[in-house]
């Protein structure tokens, strides 16, 4: 397993398992977590994926932290534990034979000096941590409309909808719109209300005309008998 790949939709798939088992599964984190690149933790928890992209909750000594699938991926069997290795045992030294010299004279072996090489070591560059985002609740969002000659109001908090589309009264909405301090936004409403209201006039005037028509007729039919 690749720990710069992430975790895919199967292994989170699994992970979810495992949480509903009891089990806390191990991951190890990715590149992408930043310092904490190749530490193992242990997934405590799998919070709602609409909410926020961070929604892998991964235990890491006694911090409990967000992530996303893409800083996570399954730890190898074995991860996490240290091995303890063998010391090899040190080699015995050679012992030097006795050295037999016949009236030679001893020249003094000359010292040779060696040359300093200066090595300047480069400080390790320093990786970004990933700064953990605070868990917000999500934007609420309220919307009224107005389509086909009704009022309507809706609500919707992230992804999820409150409320869908429900028809309210042109007063109602008024009242709506009278709280946003907009210019323009209340005189637009009250154009739509008086064309509507217009609309409505003439439409009362020409049923009055129409049942003052069949009044008359019916007054007649009376007569006739």
């Amino acid at each position: 397993m690749d720990a710069g790949q992430g975790l895919s939709t199967d292994e989170v798939q699994s992970i979810r398992e495992a949480l509903a088992a009891g089990r806390k599964p191990r991951v190890v984190f990715t590149a992408s977590a930043g310092q904490i690149a190749g530490q193992v933790g242990q997934v405590v928890e799998l919070t709602d994926p609409e909410v926020s992209d961070e929604f892998v909750v991964v235990r890491f000594g006694r911090d409990e932290l967000p992530f996303s699938p893409a800083d996570l991926a399954v730890a190898p069997k074995g991860a996490g534990r240290r091995v303890v290795e063998p010391k090899p045992e040190p080699e015995p030294e050679p012992v030097a034979a006795p050295e037999f010299v016949l009236d030679t004279p001893r020249v003094p072996a000359q010292r040779q000096e060696e040359p300093k090489v200066e090595q300047t070591e480069k400080p390790p560059a320093r990786r970004a941590v990933k700064a953990v985002k605070p868990k917000g609740p999500a934007g609420l969002t309220v919307t009224l409309a107005y389509a086909d000659g009704e009022w309507t109001v809706a609500a919707q908090q992230g992804s999820k909808a409150l409320a869908k589309p429900y028809v309210v009264k042109p007063a109602e909405a008024l009242k709506m719109v009278a709280l946003v301090d907009v210019p323009g936004v209340q005189e637009a409403v009250e154009q739509i209300l008086g064309t509507e209201r217009a609309e409505a006039e003439q439409q009362a005037e020409k049923l009055r005309a129409e049942l003052a028509e069949i009044e008359a007729r019916l007054a007649e039919l009376r007569e006739a008998r």
